[in-house]
């Protein structure tokens, strides 16, 4: 049973969110929407809730949106990326799981940290709570203090200026990680009232070969174990790889005892930018309206079709070198590609990603591998391992004219190579990977070096740039003040900047007060376009919004791709043939 007054208190807030309606008098308050998963993990969870989130702020609504992860590390920011995939940073500097990205491109609205609440968070509010003795001696149980404190990160995305909050909870139904969560939400509709909380759950409707038939039992057995956890769907979302027949819907539709109207067919789109558009002829956005009463027009889906017209038909391809420690793992570096691809649709192009293994571009490794590609990017990583194959691809790129981007740690590889090779401070490095090194042209921040915690101690979220006038950096963004998100601890170093500079490096962007370098750039009478940042600006990439910085790059990389640049000679060793060399990794 909940304790009354944590009813009480949680109701007091869920209420106090009551907004008039002034065109009507009447009065309305946040709509919740839940999006779990059954029958295998990967099916597209965040990608399905992203979707109805574009299509419900198409209707006008102010939608925000939350992923609740039901892992025991209090946030992703020191998990494995090949584990995990990238950490997503918001603006206020939370280190969030990947799925934010997909919510932020999609319904095209900044979120913060209050959008990633997991397991490990929650026990730790909790228990320091006990500590303070905020339960007054009270036994602390998972029902109801967790679940309260679930409840809790679910309402504090409920502001007055929101209409929706879609929360999806991460894993698979039937996971013991996962109880707590669906025990919350199970009681968040009986405590906030069935009007105001709609149920999604995302199954597999495999196709079976042999038999040639899509084959519900698996949706069957999923929904069943959902039920037993006391949630009723209100809509299934079908992923397979064919539409899902009538036939089967109503199949469904009774066995699972959800209307027809909310079986929804979910094929495999051939761009992530595509399902909005396959959810909206489904109807699942009208039928979710009528069930949480909101009385909206019909979507202005427009521009999201134009955008979806200009992925389909490309002017050109370009082909984009991604040189990287995780690429066995895309999802570490999943913003990257996707700010690319939007950089693409901006100006007519298909990007297609070269994963190159940073090991594998090493000495006459870097020709043999990087000598076809259209653009560079090297982003943002942590750790010594593929460090000095990022630094020979910038130099490849600087000296073969190659359109060059590098992000993060992608910028530090850069200037270590422009000190050893243009400014001949042999042995030059970053004192992360050489606390030895003679020249450490990247070092420690000043107020990292007592920091002894890895947990959310980087200089992290969002910081300001000034942008100096008539450079790449400046033209590209059109501002001279700009704000990126960050996620690292160590920074050009002050000492050899005036060095860097006088053998030709441009330091086009610094923090106000000109301490941090946070762009450089060579200049256009030296490279096509050779640029970098310390941010991570990826972050901030949209669809029909790209980033800048992508969009100059892309432009850059079509440009060589149609023949604008030349193409420099390779010096080769004689007796050295370049296809054995990439053919041989």
């Amino acid at each position: 049973m909940l304790l009354a007054a944590e009813k009480d208190r949680l109701l007091d807030r869920f209420f106090g969110r009551l907004r008039a309606v002034s065109s009507d008098g009447g009065w309305r308050v946040t709509k919740h929407i839940f999006v779990t998963g059954g029958v295998a993990s990967s099916l597209g969870k965040g990608l399905t809730a992203s979707s109805l989130g574009r299509l419900l702020k198409s209707r006008g609504l102010k939608v925000t949106m939350q992923k609740l992860d039901p892992y025991i590390n209090v946030d992703p920011g020191t998990m494995n990326p090949f584990q995990h995939g990238e950490v997503f940073v918001t603006d206020d500097g939370g280190e969030t799981d990947l799925d934010l990205g997909h919510y932020e491109r999609f319904i095209d609205e900044p979120l913060n940290r209050r959008s990633n609440a997991t397991t490990g968070s929650i026990y730790q509010a909790v228990l320091n709570k006990e500590r303070r003795g905020d339960y007054l001696g009270q036994t602390v149980q998972v029902i109801p203090h967790i679940t309260n404190e679930i409840k809790e990160r679910i309402l504090s995305l409920a502001t007055d200026d929101v209409d929706v909050v879609i929360s999806e909870v991460g894993g698979t139904v039937g996971d013991i990680e996962i109880l707590p969560f669906l025990e919350a939400i199970r009681q968040f509709r009986k405590d906030v009232g069935r009007e105001n909380v709609f149920y999604i759950h995302v199954t597999l409707v495999p196709f079976i070969g042999p038999s040639a038939e899509q084959k519900t039992k698996p949706t069957q057995h999923s929904v069943t174990e959902l039920r037993s956890r006391g949630i009723q769907p209100d809509a299934i979302v079908c992923r397979s790889d064919r539409p899902i027949s009538t036939h089967l819907k109503e199949k469904i539709s009774q066995l699972c005892d959800v209307p027809e109207p909310g079986i929804v067919s979910a094929i495999d789109a051939e761009t992530l930018y595509e399902i909005p558009l396959v959810l909206h002829e489904e109807g699942l956005d009208t039928y979710v309206c009528e069930l949480l009463k909101l009385d909206v027009p019909e979507p202005d889906l427009t521009e999201w079709r134009s955008l979806v017209k200009r992925v389909q038909s490309p002017d050109i391809e370009v082909r984009i070198g991604l040189v990287g420690k995780y690429v066995n793992l895309p999802d570490a570096y999943l913003s990257v590609v996707e700010a690319l691809r939007h950089g693409g649709y901006s100006c007519g192009a298909k990007v297609n990603i070269d994963w190159i293994a940073s090991d594998d571009t090493e000495g006459l490794l870097a020709e043999g591998r990087l000598r076809d590609l259209d653009g560079i990017v090297i982003p943002g990583g942590f750790g010594f391992r593929g460090i000095e194959g990022k630094i020979a691809a910038a130099g490849f790129a600087r000296m073969q004219q190659v359109p060059f981007l590098g992000l993060c740690l992608g910028m530090q590889c850069a200037v270590i190579e422009y000190a050893r090779d243009a400014c001949g401070l042999a042995g030059a490095n970053s004192s992360e990977f050489d606390a030895h090194t003679p020249h450490a042209v990247i070092d420690l921040m000043e107020h990292q070096r007592d920091v002894t915690d890895l947990g959310g101690t980087m200089r992290l979220g969002a910081y300001p740039a000034k942008l100096k006038p008539g450079t790449i950096i400046h033209r590209a963004y059109g501002e001279e003040v700009i704000y990126e998100r960050h996620r690292h601890r160590y920074e050009v170093s002050d000492k050899y900047r005036r060095r860097l500079e006088e053998s030709g490096l441009v330091c086009s962007g610094t923090s106000p007060d000109d301490r941090l370098v946070e762009f450089i750039e060579l200049p256009e009478d030296q490279h096509p376009f050779f640029a970098a940042t310390q941010a991570h600006p990826e972050f901030k990439s949209r669809p029909d919004r790209p980033h800048p910085l992508f969009s100059a790059f892309i432009k850059a990389a079509r440009d060589r791709a149609e023949g604008r640049h030349p193409r420099l000679p390779l010096t080769v060793p004689e007796g050295i043939d370049l296809n054995e060399v990439a053919d041989s990794k």
